[in-house]
């Protein structure tokens, strides 16, 4: 009865064994130098599939990229003073309102010749409202600090 070598029946196509006569399968293996011991060969990849790998690991560096350069950014500009004034209001933290135009009262023809004078019903008579971009503060809020 023949047994074989617990190498002639792996079968992997990446491995590879071939015994030179079927008596070496059944003979003990001495360690020597010219022993053939089972090789890793090279996988056969088409271009496709070093596309497809190289897509996937590109997708993955950009994946984990960019989250990591917006933290840093944001750590970065947390860390600086924010002095520029804001743009609409000029730094002031007042916007004046668009109703009356600044003048606090609103003039209202009603017909015949006849004009009613009220005071604005959007800025109860003041002429300006609080800046809505920097809620008063007269600087301009960094573009990840802005309330919605």
């Amino acid at each position: 009865m023949a047994t074989s070598s617990p190498l002639t029946a792996l079968h992997s196509s990446f491995l590879s064994y071939t015994p030179s006569s079927p008596s070496m399968a059944m003979l003990p293996r001495r360690r020597r130098g010219g022993c053939r011991y089972p090789r890793i060969q090279a996988v056969d990849l088409d271009q496709n599939t070093i596309v497809a790998i190289s897509v996937g690991v590109v997708s993955v560096a950009i994946g984990i990229g960019i989250p990591v350069f917006y933290e840093t950014q944001i750590d970065n500009a947390a860390k600086r003073d924010n002095t520029q004034p804001c743009f609409p209001c000029s730094g002031s933290g007042a916007q004046v309102c668009r109703f009356c135009t600044g003048k606090g009262t609103v003039t209202v023809v009603i017909g015949g010749g006849e004009t009613e004078v009220s005071n604005c019903v959007n800025c109860d008579g003041v002429g300006s409202l609080t800046c809505t971009t920097c809620q008063g503060t007269g600087i301009q809020p960094r573009y990840l600090d802005r309330s919605v």
